[in-house]
């Protein structure tokens, strides 16, 4: 069987990049197509020098290691080392999902033209069957993962809440979300992000509002009943999220507040998690277009 080294190549190219492109997708980074070509030639260039064997220790995994923190790190230039082990995670997973799809439909087009040399599986198929290969697992690839997000979005962290201030009460969905570490910064309070018309009833209206001018500092337009009693009370919560960066909201102390969840065994089961050391962050639009939830916490909580 006559292997070319340019096809080879191209074919590890496409490959890489269709790997990187999902994981971008999936991860969703701001893609700069050039630095996905950049990374899947290195990881291409790589695979030559195995086929060849020039390099007696191109197998090490700890060369393999290496090759994928520098290629990860060209493709997406994490800005972090949590976002770089996240991204190479993805990378990994991404990648032996992508190698187990790719290989089944090259085996079942054309199985007797595969061979293994040093490790690596190369072949005489067209190029037009690992272009095929490519699609057909980047398609499998983004929509497990979409299944997979909607499943757990959907089952697992959305929830029943039901949130006490002032002795009154009131029920909700609220979000658990995995990116919320949302504190109040002095005394490192968790914060429930929730939205200000859901407080109409158990918190004064004109102090909902009002919140533009609570944290301008204008309180004339607050009765001086109400200020008195609520001022003293309200928090300011420093934010960068919720599409705005450095914003500020105001935040008051619940009673108390109640998450009932899906126990771990039982779906059919409910787990309720109560906390009173929480503090309502005011969010003065809607969280969903839709209402799917109006509040927002973070994992800590559960």
């Amino acid at each position: 069987m006559t292997i070319y080294i340019d096809v080879v190549l191209i074919e590890n190219l496409i490959m890489n990049y269709i790997i990187l492109l999902a994981t971008g997708i999936i991860l969703k980074i701001k893609i700069k197509h050039i630095r996905l070509i950049i990374g899947s030639l290195l990881g291409a260039i790589y695979t030559i020098i195995g086929y060849i064997g020039i390099l007696e220790i191109y197998s090490s995994i700890i060369l393999k290691i290496i090759l994928s923190i520098m290629i990860v790190y060209i493709a997406y230039y994490p800005q972090s080392l949590k976002k770089m082990c996240k991204e190479l995670l993805f990378f990994y997973l991404t990648s032996f999902v992508f190698g187990g799809v790719a290989f089944s439909l090259i085996y079942i087009i054309k199985p007797q033209e595969i061979l293994m040399k040093n490790g690596l599986f190369l072949g005489t198929y067209p190029l037009k069957t690992v272009i095929l290969a490519a699609i057909v697992a980047f398609i499998i690839i983004i929509s497990a993962f979409k299944m997979i997000k909607k499943k757990i979005t959907r089952k697992d962290l959305i929830c029943n809440a039901k949130i006490v201030l002032d002795g009154k009460n009131i029920e909700t969905k609220v979000l658990i979300d995995t990116g919320n570490m949302l504190r109040e910064p002095i005394t490192n309070t968790e914060v429930m992000v929730i939205e200000h018309t859901l407080l109409y009833g158990i918190v004064p209206k004109e102090i909902l509002n009002h919140l533009e001018e609570i944290i301008g500092g204008e309180l004339e337009k607050i009765p001086e009943k109400i200020r008195n009693k609520y001022v003293s009370r309200l928090k300011l919560i420093p934010f960068s999220s919720l599409g705005k960066q450095n914003g500020m909201l105001i935040g008051i102390k619940a009673d108390y507040i109640e998450i009932e969840k899906n126990g771990e065994k039982d779906e059919t089961e409910k787990e309720k998690i109560k906390k009173e050391n929480i503090i309502l962050g005011i969010y003065n639009k809607s969280l969903t277009k839709r209402g799917e939830y109006r509040a927002i916490v973070g994992m800590e909580f559960v």
